[in-house]
């Protein structure tokens, strides 16, 4: 299957059970959300999962488009990204959890073809405030599937207060095709997560204290790419139709390590997603994230050869992005904001060179170096850091 096939089966198996989509999927929450940028797929509907009506009743779908900057230290593995989809499904007090669980099961073995000796399971095994989730505990059984309870790992919450409940995380074997599954999800790595299915009954309170809430829903979530990823028998989602053609133009036009070239595909794939939501950018909020994203790229080019530019970029990498991701905005757009942003950067570099060179700042920089470099001359701790390693 490639991609739009996979996100096809998964919708039309959801719609023939009554899921409505839920139409969307910006970056961008609402003013009133605190977050800069949605970071999952149950995001937009949190006040719906607390109790609201929903419009579209109370079977919901959706593929969210989705950006986390707490792992971008990790970008250039096999795995990590920016900006990711998430897919997902949700009861707003309708079915509960058992039924999620085999209408994933079902999704899994027949829709994807996963057989089910390749899959194993986890279950929240309880712990001192709530006893183990037997009605995962027992539907797994029933279907045959091998079940490994946990305790933290599988409490999930949507942070110190607010929605919280057990889950079960399904996992698909990846090890070699002539051996047979060894081990279980916390003992051998090649078992990888691809879905997990919440069951959102508590709420906790800013005292610590957990309270039922009085709709109980169900929060499915799974990760396009690293669906993609194992369905195609690929190691890396790197490899996968998602990022064709990055991967194919972008190693020929700046040979970079394979770190390195994972990274600069990753954060301009980022960028375009985030100028094609509307964002610019700027010293604060979403248009600093960007900023960011596409001065590591600029960094990690200029680091072997400051020739390297933005505008040698192939269109074909900026017309997939955007048409995958479901954007208007034209590739010249991006473009303009690309190249405008390397130009500030470049200027930037520059003058930073020149205040640097000064003889006040050489040796060991203190805090009130740093704060005194950014706030007068706009120098951020990271890029002082790179312009004087040597």
């Amino acid at each position: 299957m490639n991609t739009d096939q996979i996100v096809r089966t998964f919708n039309d198996f959801y719609r023939e059970r009554g899921h409505e989509p839920v139409t969307g999927g910006t970056l961008l929450p609402p003013s009133s959300d605190p977050v800069l940028f949605t970071t999952s797929g149950m995001h937009p509907l949190t006040p719906y999962l607390e109790g609201r009506r929903h419009p579209q009743g109370r079977r919901l779908l959706s593929l969210q488009r989705c950006l986390r900057t707490t792992d971008l230290d990790e970008v250039g593995d096999r795995t990590h990204l920016t900006v990711f989809e998430m897919l997902g499904s949700w009861s707003l007090g309708d079915y509960g959890l058992s039924q999620s669980l085999r209408w994933g099961y079902e999704l899994l073995r027949d829709g994807f073809g996963i057989p089910p000796g390749l899959m194993h399971v986890t279950v929240f095994g309880g712990d001192d405030e709530v006893g183990p989730d037997s009605e995962s505990l027992d539907t797994w059984r029933d279907l045959g599937l091998p079940v490994e309870p946990t305790h933290d790992e599988n409490w999930w919450s949507h942070g110190p207060v607010g929605l919280c409940g057990p889950d079960s995380e399904i996992f698909v074997w990846t090890g070699d095709p002539g051996t047979p599954p060894q081990g279980s999800p916390t003992t051998d790595p090649r078992w990888v997560e691809v879905w997990n299915h919440v069951s959102l009954r508590h709420r906790r309170d800013e005292d610590g204290r957990l309270r039922s809430l009085r709709q109980p829903g169900v929060d499915t979530g799974m990760g396009l790419e690293r669906l993609v990823c194992v369905l195609q028998g690929h190691g890396s989602v790197y490899d996968s139709d998602l990022f064709e053609p990055w991967m194919r133009l972008m190693p020929p036009l700046w040979p970079l390590d394979e770190s390195s070239t994972r990274l600069v595909c990753d954060h301009l794939r980022s960028s375009v997603v985030v100028i094609g939501d509307g964002v610019r950018p700027s010293h604060t909020g979403h248009g600093y994230v960007l900023r960011r994203l596409i001065r590591r790229v600029l960094t990690t080019l200029w680091r072997d050869d400051p020739s390297r530019t933005l505008s040698d970029l192939p269109g074909e990498v900026l017309r997939h992005t955007l048409d995958h991701f479901r954007q208007t905005c034209g590739t010249g757009t991006v473009r303009e904001v690309l190249e405008g942003e390397e130009r500030r950067f470049g200027r930037l570099l520059e003058r930073g060179r020149l205040v640097l060179g000064k003889p006040e700042f050489e040796g060991r920089l203190s805090d009130e170096d740093y704060r005194y470099l950014h706030d007068t001359h706009g120098l951020p701790r990271d890029l002082i850091t790179t312009l004087r390693t040597p």
